[in-house]
């Protein structure tokens, strides 16, 4: 006689499979909210701004102190203003050196605007090892501009053209084409030293260009003096104005007169703080003087018009 068997028990149940940590969606990136981006670009517009402004400042210096010591003035003594400084800073912007930074703003998109005109992409590839390779190189650039330094007095006037290089090959060691590899990035700690020399050499060419044209200015203002203002001075005593035959003798007016003597033959250069800074007609760097006279009771300073070649009428 068998036995039924009893009936199998029932299987428990699987337990639900819980959030695991692998099985945890990673939370969506939230956007920036349109305040923090408002405040990032006015952060970044004002660093810009102010780091232009200071740009220009130091242009406008370095164009004055080459342009008025070419008339053996200090700068520091005329006593111009920032914004005197920020407008003169104006005349460096002529057309190489506008056209030089519209290419470099327009660079980092090189690329994509040669793919918009339907360049091969092996045209762009063969452009693009280029400048890995010019990039990976930069160090010969650094030390060419090094060894210009050296002949200093052979490069005039395109002294310029050293510290150039420096700064270029500086800046291009900075860019991800000059690694060798993924994992050969610097440390932000080792790239300041570079750049901040290469800031040292970017101020440097900057004071080159603005000194070498406020020189040029001043020789073709020298050479065109009689296009300048013409003044002539009245005073109460003899003044100790000896020079060059372009400044004419004194004239005595006659003791009737309160300013009973008068000078011609001067120029205007330029006028601050109640004194006019003077050159004779024919100015010479290497012999001239120029003059500076004080705006007071015993002197009386006529500016008058019509000028020409040859003088006043």
């Amino acid at each position: 006689m068998t036995e039924d068997a009893a009936p199998a028990p029932d299987p428990a149940p699987e337990p639900s499979p819980g959030p695991g940590p692998d099985d945890t969606a990673p939370p969506a990136a939230t956007a920036p909210a349109p305040a923090g981006r408002g405040i990032e670009f006015a952060n970044t517009a004002l660093g810009a701004s102010s780091l232009f402004l200071a740009l220009m400042l130091y242009a406008g210096l370095m164009h004055n102190a080459s342009y008025y010591g070419y008339f053996h003035i200090d700068t520091f003594a005329v006593g111009f203003d920032a914004l005197e400084l920020a407008v003169t800073s104006l005349r460096l912007m002529t057309l190489p050196v506008l056209t030089t930074l519209a290419l470099v703003a327009f660079l980092p998109r090189l690329p994509e605007f040669l793919t918009t005109l339907g360049v091969p992409a092996v045209v762009l590839r063969t452009m693009r090892r280029s400048g890995d390779v010019l990039a990976r190189g930069h160090l010969v650039l650094v030390a060419l501009g090094i060894a210009l330094l050296f002949f200093w007095r052979l490069l005039q006037p395109h002294t310029w053209v050293a510290p150039l290089m420096v700064m270029c090959g500086l800046l291009m060691g900075q860019t991800a084409a000059a690694a060798p590899g993924p994992g050969a990035a610097k440390p932000v700690r080792h790239r300041a030293i570079p750049l901040a020399v290469a800031g040292i050499f970017g101020m440097w060419l900057i004071a080159l260009a603005a000194g070498r044209m406020g020189q040029a200015d001043a020789e073709a203002d020298a050479a065109g003096v009689a296009r300048r203002v013409p003044v002539v001075v009245f005073s109460t005593e003899l003044l100790s104005m000896t020079g060059p035959p372009g400044l004419d003798a004194p004239v005595d007016l006659g003791k009737s007169k309160h300013y009973r003597y008068r000078y011609t033959g001067l120029r205007l250069l330029v006028e601050r703080h109640d004194r006019y800074y003077l050159i004779p007609m024919g100015f010479d760097r290497d012999t001239d003087p120029t003059y500076v006279i004080k705006d007071d009771d015993s002197v009386r300073i006529e500016l008058h018009p019509g000028v020409t070649e040859g003088g006043a009428r």
